[in-house]
Order: C-alpha cells, then structure tokens, then sequence
C-alpha cells in the first residue's frame, strides 16, 4: 500500500496566502466606502448646483424688477405724481 503524502504548507506560504486574502478584502472593502463617498460627494456638488441656478433665476428676476422700476416712464409717472417738474439738465449720467 502506498501512503499518499499529503501536501504542506510551509509558513511562507501560509503567509503569503493569508496576505493576499486580506488584500482581497481590503481592496473590496476600499472600494466600497470610496464608492460610497464619491456618490455622496457627487449627490452634495448636484444640490449646490440646483441652488446656484435657483439664484440665478432670483438675481435675472430682480435685476428685471430693477430695470422696470429705473425706466423713464416710471420716473416720469412717480414726477408727475408728486407735482414735481421734469428738469433734463439734472440728470447726471453714471458710467460703470
């Protein structure tokens, strides 16, 4: 009868073997919680931009307000109303 010699591992390659499954691991694990963080940062970057475009409409909407209530007619009316007279050499032109 011949005995089959089972075989053994040496403790180097133990190691070894242990060593990569932990690096499995640890790569499987790495890449889940850096998935995980990216999305979350993602989520946060599509959130800031929703508000900038909000503010924007805000701002375009009142700087139209802004335009309407400085436009001749209206400072024209507001003069008339308050019985004032219509002087065109006060007005004083302010360049940006």
């Amino acid at each position: 009868m011949k005995k089959r010699k089972l075989a053994k591992f040496t403790k180097g390659e133990k190691l070894l073997y242990c060593f990569t499954a932990f690096a499995i691991i640890g790569i499987f694990l790495i890449k889940i919680f850096c998935g995980a963080g990216v999305s979350n940062l993602k989520m946060s970057i599509e959130k800031t931009q929703y508000k900038i475009n909000n503010q924007k409409k805000t701002n375009e909407s009142l700087t139209m307000k802004v335009n309407e209530l400085t436009s001749f007619d209206n400072i024209k009316d507001i003069i008339d109303d308050m019985g004032l007279a219509y002087n065109n050499e006060n007005i004083i032109i302010i360049d940006k």
